[in-house]
């Protein structure tokens, strides 16, 4: 059984003061501004297929861990991007998990897993090879029912306002039909223009060539790629609500080029002959120009800066992206991010939240930065140091020069 104190601290009296704390926050709503969960869910309202593909299919956190002791991937069900042959019995890969459930010892997918199992499925013993099946039998028995469909399961968490986040090419399908669907659940979007504005993302020009087609814009010509960005922005708060953009790069490297410069490297990514740090830099331009439409619409700008992805180039050409084969990289902001600030630091009605996965940079630069430009928030510890131990460093770190006002709550990212 999960101890209801874990997590606070074993000094008696600041474990009361941790518990009076808690009591007063634990049942307010749960605000979820950014993360990946998937919209059909909650369109379809459809029950999960099975415990493997609710909680390790598509859970890069689960499956990582196995990989990383010479677990095959497609043992777990991970699909193949040429179509080859993976494990499709649900039950195998339960118990694949649950025998090798000792590797997550002292990790917080651990943790959220034994928190999940318990406190939403009942489960109260530990999973093994011995246990798998009755555990798998009572998390199954429990998707078949009402209670446990996406927008019970929504409700039951008091969860106000739910964030995924989609590409500029979605067309938001699932956003409209929760909408029209009368259900009273808020599921937003947010704008993740990824696809179309790295020149190194797989599929680019054609990426690009399908948001003119969406929008009606030329995207061959700088004016209407930007003027097709603008517009797909537009119906991403029309249609999908959206209140926030996300911007996934490998450095924080921004830039604020001439017109003539920054048409010169868009007609270098269309034809295909951009170098890497001639990629590098459209980015940057972009995150620019990101800016200054959100100074325009009023969409929350979020920069997710530092991850090497797709490392492993065996994963990335059998499975694809996001199979748990980004690793953190140093990120440099106070220098990376000048130009964008020299352009729009200074507007206090832009809000643009930085995120790292470099430690060191909390204290010597994200929370001075943050502590001084009004356009400036910084966002908490994410993805792998979305944990207890990670949140204490963070705040440690960055309070003292940042406050708590120039940060944002804790956006828990999931896929779950």
């Amino acid at each position: 059984m999960l101890h209801p104190d874990r997590l606070f601290p074993s000094d008696p009296t600041q474990r009361a003061i941790a518990r009076r704390l808690y009591g007063e926050v634990s049942a307010l709503p749960i605000v979820s501004p950014h993360g990946h969960t998937d919209p059909s869910w909650f369109a379809k309202d459809e029950a999960f297929p099975d415990p493997a593909a609710l909680f390790v299919k598509p859970d890069h956190y689960a499956f990582r861990m196995l990989y990383s002791q010479g677990i095959a991937m497609e043992s777990l069900g991970v699909p193949r991007k040429d179509g080859g042959p993976v494990e499709t019995d649900s039950r195998k890969i339960w118990r694949l998990l649950a025998s090798n459930w000792h590797l997550f010892r002292g990790t917080p997918t651990r943790m959220w897993l034994d928190h999940a199992f318990e406190t939403v499925f009942g489960v109260t013993e530990r999973p093994s090879a011995e246990s798998a099946d009755r555990i798998y039998d009572q998390i199954e028995a429990c998707l078949r029912t009402p209670e446990y469909r996406p927008r019970a399961l929504f409700e039951r968490f008091n969860i106000e306002v739910l964030a995924t986040t989609e590409s500029p090419l979605d067309p938001l399908e699932h956003h409209k039909a929760i909408r029209e669907s009368g259900w009273k659940g808020r599921v937003v979007t947010a704008f993740r223009p990824d696809p179309v504005v790295d020149p190194e993302f797989e599929g680019f020009q054609a990426n690009v060539e399908q948001l003119g087609a969406l929008t009606g814009e030329n995207t061959l010509g700088w004016t209407g790629y930007l003027a097709a960005l603008a517009n797909r922005r537009r119906y991403f708060k029309e249609v999908g609500g959206a209140t926030s953009t996300d911007h996934g790069h490998p450095t924080a490297l921004t830039a604020d080029l001439s017109r003539t410069q920054a048409e010169a490297l868009f007609d270098k990514a269309l034809r295909g002959t951009i170098t890497p740090a001639e990629a590098e830099l459209f980015r940057g331009q972009m995150l620019t120009e990101m800016a200054k439409m959100s100074l325009e619409d009023g969409l929350v700008m979020q920069i997710h800066p530092g991850s090497m992805r797709n490392h492993n180039p065996v994963v990335f050409d059998r499975y694809g992206r996001d199979k748990g084969a980004d690793i953190p990289s140093q990120t440099e902001y106070v220098r990376a991010l000048k130009p964008l600030l020299d352009r729009v630091g200074n507007e206090a009605k832009l809000t643009i939240i930085l995120f790292t996965l470099d430690e060191t940079s909390y204290s010597r630069e994200l929370a001075p930065l943050a502590g001084h430009y009004p356009a400036l928030r910084l966002g908490p510890a994410w993805w792998f140091h979305d944990s207890p131990e990670g949140m204490r460093r963070f705040r440690e770190m960055v309070t003292e020069t940042a406050g708590f006002y120039n940060t944002v709550g804790f956006n828990d990212d999931t896929r779950a």
